[in-house]
């Protein structure tokens, strides 16, 4: 790397502090009526305190990086962030309101509560028996209804990228701790039929997302977001296994990623990011799907799945992460959550915000270059 760990700490330790405090945004009315969903306003996105996806990734960050530290120096954090959240009481169950317990799982094994425990293992069982699926028995990609905390968006019939990281990586990961075979086979065959339907064979990336109502794939866009859920995420979905996973199905998964890298390393800026939308140059550059991407691409060179002239263009991406953190620790040039979209316009219009995802995806690249040092 041509970056020193002792840069790298420095910046680690301000983007770590940024996502503790994480506020909302000073002009969140303004951009709700400018634009709202249709620019990815989305009040329940912003901050560290509420109870959905983007601080479930957040937290998934600090854990990765307590892993790292081989310590529990946020373990209170940590702690008082699910007390908080469940005396406040939760919101309605679906896919993005699962990511946080992709990190409770393992706090159950440091945190003497049993409803913690209870909580994961119920949860666990109606993502089996309760969430909505599509033809094929997909997850349907049921996300929370927008300025309602008890409310789902049921987008029927629909299979989401994001899916994998959101849900199915809690479910194999609850499955291998309580060794239930149910969870874990049903984690493969939803890691398998999104591959299915959303991986393009032609480019060699995925798409947002597919209908089966439409039987499409909506704008047919390459979003870059959507492609880092899957180039970070499967790699630590093969590893929860530890070695038990079926031989030709690693292989498979493998080769999917492969292929994926080989396209995205194409498609890298000169500046060392990746556009929002991965093969449309004139679309901004995104930080957070960019700081996803290079911890995978980083995680597949250490395991060996990943040859060493993948590593100049990790460490450019890296350096340009770097150079997209504010002083204050802000994660700049993060995209805000993006709805499925019929064309390509509809990510470029996507706001530009600070957002909790953006702050723990940086974290996760980070931590993982100082392996590489």
């Amino acid at each position: 790397m041509k970056i020193t760990e002792k840069e790298i700490l420095s910046k680690l330790d301000l983007v770590v502090d940024k996502l503790l405090n994480l506020d909302r945004p000073s002009d969140e009315k303004k951009l709700t009526e400018e634009g709202g969903e249709a620019i990815g306003m989305f009040p329940r996105d912003f901050g560290i305190q509420e109870w959905d996806w983007p601080q479930g990734v957040g937290l998934y960050g600090l854990l990765r990086l307590s892993k790292y530290y081989k310590n529990n120096k946020y373990l209170d954090f940590l702690n008082n962030w699910y007390k908080n959240n469940l005396k406040v009481g939760l919101p309605s169950k679906n896919i993005n309101t699962t990511a946080p317990l992709l990190t409770l799982v393992d706090l159950c094994d440091l945190v003497d509560n049993p409803e913690y425990e209870k909580l994961c293992l119920t949860w666990a069982d109606w993502l089996m028996n309760c969430l909505p699926r599509t033809k094929e028995g997909a997850f349907q990609h049921v996300t929370s209804a927008n300025g309602d905390r008890q409310g789902v968006r049921l987008n029927e019939s629909e299979m989401w990228i994001d899916t994998l990281f959101m849900t199915v990586l809690f479910l194999n990961r609850i499955g291998q701790k309580y060794q239930r075979q149910d969870w874990i086979d049903e984690s493969i065959n939803q890691v398998l039929v999104h591959i299915k339907y959303l991986y393009d064979k032609k480019s060699g990336l995925f798409y947002h997302g597919w209908s089966f109502n439409e039987n499409s794939n909506f704008g047919e866009v390459f979003w870059c977001r959507g492609n880092s859920w899957f180039a970070f995420g499967i790699l630590d979905y093969i590893e929860m296994f530890d070695g038990t996973l079926n031989p030709g199905i690693k292989k498979f998964l493998v080769d999917t990623f492969i292929a994926q890298v080989k396209a995205l390393v194409k498609y890298q800026s000169k500046s060392g990011l990746w556009t929002t939308v991965i093969d449309d140059s004139t679309s901004y550059e995104e930080v957070s799907g960019s700081a996803a991407i290079v911890t995978g691409i980083l995680r597949g060179i250490k395991l060996g799945i990943l040859d060493d002239k993948y590593r100049a263009p990790a460490e450019k991406a890296i350096i340009a992460i770097c150079k997209n953190i504010a002083k204050d620790g802000t994660v700049l040039n993060v995209s805000g959550g993006t709805g499925m979209g019929y064309n390509k316009d509809h990510y470029k219009n996507i706001i530009i915000a600070p957002m909790a995802y953006g702050q723990s995806l940086t974290i996760c690249a980070l931590t993982e270059a100082l392996n590489h040092l």
